[in-house]
């Protein structure tokens, strides 16, 4: 399963166990009022008491577990992700090494008097006029009657298949080996929130 699929999986019951959790809360709430509105009402009430005690900490217990795999989902989502960067970053290096590259052939061969394509020339303005100058002046006094000419050195930068990086989808389409939510009912929890289920909603007021 991937790691995007999970996490959607397990937020998705995450919610639900939440839901649950703050409705059986709410139960709890209005037995105990109903219990201290009526005499001898903590004996009266106390199995329904007990038995909704019982349910949250199930479900609580649900919930955490639910969570534990959510938080390890985060780290395992964060560290495909940090790997992407850093390829992106080592390729964006390696780039600009090759280009720095080009660039210093580019002057060299200015300098020797060739000619070179003048979108190669532009790419040496853009980086250094200095350079550029200094090759220029370079090439006057290497004048020759016969020129060489060179093709340029980024002829095939626009056919290749430019390096796409998605950080959030590489991570998102890594393989977990998490396995499906247990979405399987709490034991009671139907039956209390269920309106034929313990009601607690008729206490006195």
């Amino acid at each position: 399963m991937k790691i995007g699929e999970a996490q959607k999986l397990y937020r998705a019951q995450h919610a639900t166990l939440l839901e649950q959790r703050r409705k059986l809360l709410k139960k709890k709430e209005d037995l105990e009022k109903k219990a201290n509105l009526t005499p001898d009402g903590k004996e009266i009430y106390a199995n329904e008491a007990a038995t909704l005690e019982l349910t949250i900490d199930a479900v609580t217990q649900r919930f955490d577990e639910n969570q534990e795999v959510l938080d390890r989902l985060a780290e395992e989502h964060m560290l495909v992700w940090n790997v992407e960067v850093a390829r992106q970053q080592s390729d964006a290096a390696k780039d600009y090494g090759e280009d720095m590259a080009k660039i210093m052939e580019v002057a060299r061969r200015i300098g020797k008097g060739a000619k070179v394509p003048a979108s190669d020339e532009k790419k040496l303005m853009d980086y250094s006029m200095e350079v550029y100058l200094a090759a220029k002046n370079l090439a006057m006094m290497n004048e020759r009657k016969k020129r060489e000419k060179y093709k340029s050195l980024w002829e095939d930068e626009d056919e290749k298949q430019r390096q796409e990086y998605d950080p959030q989808e590489k991570a998102e389409n890594a393989e977990t080996s998490v396995g499906l939510p247990d979405t399987s009912p709490v034991e009671g929890v139907d039956e209390i929130l269920s309106d034929g289920g313990m009601d607690v909603s008729d206490a006195p007021v």
